[in-house]
């Protein structure tokens, strides 16, 4: 199944997040590494409308539904069973050449700061990846910011407008009733196996909508998104392949543990300001 459960926890993958500024993290550094092993046990991760094209040739890509908004949200499966990323190897390499953008930003993410009128970039302080000895600073010997900040930054704003542009497309899809439930059986070491729970875009409706609803779709610049999506349900047999299961039940793909991978919503202020950052919320 692809059942989203009705409460997301927090997960291991941010295991101490603060936000950034250069009194608390004059000296840390970040390393550059192609391990990724923090994301092991990650078996879906969100996606957004931007990215369903290259992640189209590796995931599936379905919506989960959420409890708690009443809404959907676009995921790339990442593994059969939960608790296992079937696309990073045991020397913590990712084995697929698109890696989701809210993989790629960690250790770095963003949390709405206690006003509510500004989000602010935090780091986790328990990566592997911050330190003190190598990789790059975060802030030169005067305290300035070295060019990662505004790096990090520019890309955590872009991540959070395509994910406010994908929270719409979702919208829309559901209010003109487009989503339906996925019902598919795959082989798993050789066991058939079945897959519901999850959402997919309904081609039947999609071809049967007026013309004037149609045209809506392209003037929103949906319709890439929509056949990418469909496409990528293709590769829920080489998903299948990479994954390894010791039981016949179905499959259940649960939306635990914050285990998408979603944004860190607990930390507040103290980061380095930043203007002009293109989203309905301030970025810090």
């Amino acid at each position: 199944m692809c059942n989203a459960a009705s409460k997301m926890e927090k997960h291991e993958m941010f295991q101490n997040v603060a936000p950034i500024n250069k009194e608390r993290h004059a000296k840390t550094k970040i390393k550059q590494s192609s391990d990724f092993h923090f994301a092991k046990e990650f078996h879906l991760a969100y996606v957004t409308v931007h990215e369903f094209v290259r992640a189209s040739g590796n995931y599936p890509i379905v919506f989960l539904e959420d409890k708690q908004t009443e809404g959907f949200k676009a995921i790339a499966l990442l593994g059969m069973e939960a608790g296992r990323n079937a696309f990073i190897n045991d020397s913590g390499k990712w084995d697929a050449p698109y890696i989701p953008a809210i993989i790629r930003r960690y250790p770095f993410a963003l949390a709405p700061s206690a006003e509510g009128d500004r989000f602010i970039v935090c780091v986790d302080e328990g990566s592997d990846l911050v330190n003190e000895d190598d990789g790059a600073s975060l802030f030169n010997a005067e305290g300035e910011a070295e060019p990662i900040i505004d790096n990090v930054k520019r890309y955590l704003a872009e991540l959070h407008q395509m994910d406010q542009f994908t929270a719409e497309f979702a919208a829309f899809l559901q209010a003109n009733n487009l989503l339906t439930p996925l019902s598919m059986r795959v082989s798993l070491n050789e066991q058939p196996r079945n897959i519901t729970g999850c959402y997919v875009v309904n081609e039947d409706r999609l071809n049967n909508l007026s013309d004037a609803k149609f045209l809506e779709i392209r003037e929103k610049k949906y319709l890439p998104a929509i056949y990418a999506h469909l496409m990528s349900l293709a590769q829920f047999e080489s998903l299948a392949k990479r994954s390894v299961s010791s039981g016949g039940s179905d499959i259940e793909v649960k939306d635990a543990a914050e285990e998408v991978v979603d944004d860190v919503d607990d930390a507040q202020g103290g980061a380095e300001k930043t203007k002009g950052t293109p989203a309905k919320k301030r970025l810090m």
